[in-house]
């Protein structure tokens, strides 16, 4: 078993006793470069790891868009939730506990009522939920505005984890399993 040797050496205070004056009035990113300026970058990981950064996202300032009316909706997760709990509603690997149909609703009339079952969904302890909004067939343009709606309202409710098509057993593309909260 290797020993390493562990101890620390304290580097001395730069400013004036590292040669350098130091002006009482020096702004923040002036003392940050005197304090990083002996600093020397790491080479690469002898190893052969490398490991990069993740890209950091900007919050955008627009609410997400939910206009996918070719199915290429891949589903939701909430901050912190696991995407493969998509792949498992998807699945069908969590049971829905219960089903509501929105056809021929409104959108603004099915979003309040998708709201209200989530919540008796909910008190009823469900964990996993069907709600039915239909392919749009017969809308006009053939476009599915009770998908988009729906779906975008359940990206803002605070009991949604996550939602995901249907299973094709249980509606498809017209059906969305939703996730909630316990």
């Amino acid at each position: 078993m290797a020993r390493y040797n562990c101890s620390v050496k304290r580097a001395e205070p730069k400013g004036e006793s590292a040669g350098m004056p130091r002006r009482e009035d020096a702004s923040d990113a002036e003392a940050f470069e005197l304090e990083m300026a002996d600093v020397v970058r790491l080479g690469p990981d002898p190893r052969g790891r490398v490991r990069r950064a993740s890209p950091i996202n900007a919050p955008s300032a627009e609410p997400p868009s939910d206009d996918h009316v070719d199915g290429s909706d891949d589903g939701f997760a909430a901050h912190g939730v696991d995407r493969r709990e998509i792949r498992k509603l998807k699945r069908g690997d969590y049971p829905a506990g219960n089903r509501h149909d929105l056809h021929g609703m409104t959108a603004a009339e099915a979003c309040a009522s998708a709201g209200r079952f989530i919540e008796s969904s909910r008190r009823s302890r469900h964990r996993c939920v069907c709600l039915v909004h239909g392919r749009g067939l017969h809308s006009e343009g053939k476009v599915s505005i009770l998908r988009a709606r729906v779906r975008e309202y359940l990206r803002s409710h605070r009991a949604v984890l996550a939602y995901a098509d249907a299973p094709r057993s249980d509606g498809g593309a017209g059906a969305v399993y939703v996730l909630l909260r316990k």
